[in-house]
C-alpha cells in the first residue's frame, strides 16, 4: 500500500505560524472541520484521506482560499507502511514543529448477535489498529523535536457503550486505553497525548444513530454540542505543552472515573 501526496500550497516556506499539523481523517465531517479551524488558526495542514478524495480536495481549497497552506495525504490507516510512509512524507515537506489529530475512523451498527465478523474485523482495523500504526509512526518526529501533541477524537461510546454499536463501542473503549498507554510511555519526552470526545455531531458516520429530539435526556444542557467549539478545543489540544493523557469530553454527559 503506498502514500499519494498531493500538493498545492508552498508548505515548504518557514513557518509562519505555530507550525505544521497532519490531521488523518481529514475528508470526514469533522476532519474536515478540524482542518479547516487549524488552517484558519495559522498551521500548515497535512490533508489526510483514504477514499474520500474529493471531500479533502475541497477542504484543502478552503484551507488555500483563506491564505492558508496544506497538502493531500492518501494512505489506508490499516497498513502500517502506508501510515509511515504518510507521516515520513509529511515531515519531510512540512515546516516543523509538528503535530498530530488522529480523526479517522469508521462506524458499524449492529447488535452482538447480529454482527458479522468480517464487520467487526473491519471497525477494528481502522479505528483501533489504525490508530495504533499512527501513533508509531508520529512518535519518532517529535522525539526528533524535542516533543509535541499528538490529539485524538474518540467517542463517549467508548466509555458508556452503545447499544447496537458493538463494534464502534469496543474500538472506541480501545482507544482509551491506548491513548493513556502511549502518555505513560512518553510523557518523559515531553510528547503529550490526549484523548477527545467530540459528541453526537451531524456526520455521515452519525447517519442512523443519531439521538432524536428527545433523545438528549443524558446531557445535562439537554442538547449536543456545537462543532465549532470541539474544534476550538482540539485546536487548543495541539499547543498543549503540560497536560497529556487527559480525556477532553467536549459534551455535557456525566463522567464518573
Amino acid at each position: 500500500m503506498m502514500t499519494t501526496v498531493s500538493q498545492r500550497s508552498d508548505v515548504n516556506a518557514a513557518a509562519a505560524g505555530p507550525g505544521s499539523v497532519l490531521v488523518t481523517g481529514a475528508s470526514g465531517g469533522i476532519g474536515k472541520a478540524i482542518s479547516r479551524a487549524l488552517g484558519s488558526a495559522g498551521w500548515c495542514v497535512g490533508v489526510h484521506y483514504h477514499k474520500g478524495k474529493a471531500s479533502a480536495e475541497q477542504i484543502l481549497s478552503e484551507i488555500e482560499q483563506t491564505g492558508g497552506r496544506g497538502a493531500l495525504y492518501e494512505a489506508d490507516v490499516r497498513h502500517a507502511r502506508s501510515v509511515e510512509q504518510m507521516v515520513n512524507a509529511f515531515a519531510q515537506n512540512h515546516p516543523p514543529p509538528f503535530s498530530f489529530v488522529c480523526a479517522a475512523g469508521i462506524g458499524g451498527g449492529e447488535l452482538v448477535l447480529r454482527l458479522q465478523e468480517h464487520v467487526w474485523a473491519e471497525v477494528m482495523a481502522t479505528n483501533l489498529t489504525g490508530l495504533f500504526h499512527c501513533l508509531r509512526a508520529m512518535i519518532p518526529p517529535l522525539r526528533g523535536q524535542g516533543g509535541g501533541s499528538i490529539v485524538v477524537v474518540g467517542s463517549y461510546a467508548g466509555y458508556q457503550g452503545a447499544a447496537g454499536q458493538a463494534a464502534y463501542a469496543a474500538s472506541k473503549a480501545g482507544q482509551l486505553g491506548l491513548v493513556k498507554t502511549a502518555a505513560l510511555e512518553f510523557g518523559e519526552e515531553n510528547i503529550c497525548v490526549n484523548l477527545l470526545w467530540p459528541g453526537w455531531q451531524h456526520t455521515k458516520l452519525a447517519e442512523g444513530a443519531h439521538p432524536g429530539k428527545n433523545g438528549w435526556r443524558d446531557h445535562t444542557l439537554r442538547r449536543s454540542p456545537a462543532l465549532g467549539e470541539v474544534v476550538r478545543t482540539v485546536v487548543h489540544l495541539v499547543q498543549v505543552k503540560d497536560v497529556s493523557g487527559q480525556v477532553w469530553n467536549c459534551d455535557s454527559r456525566l463522567l464518573f472515573l
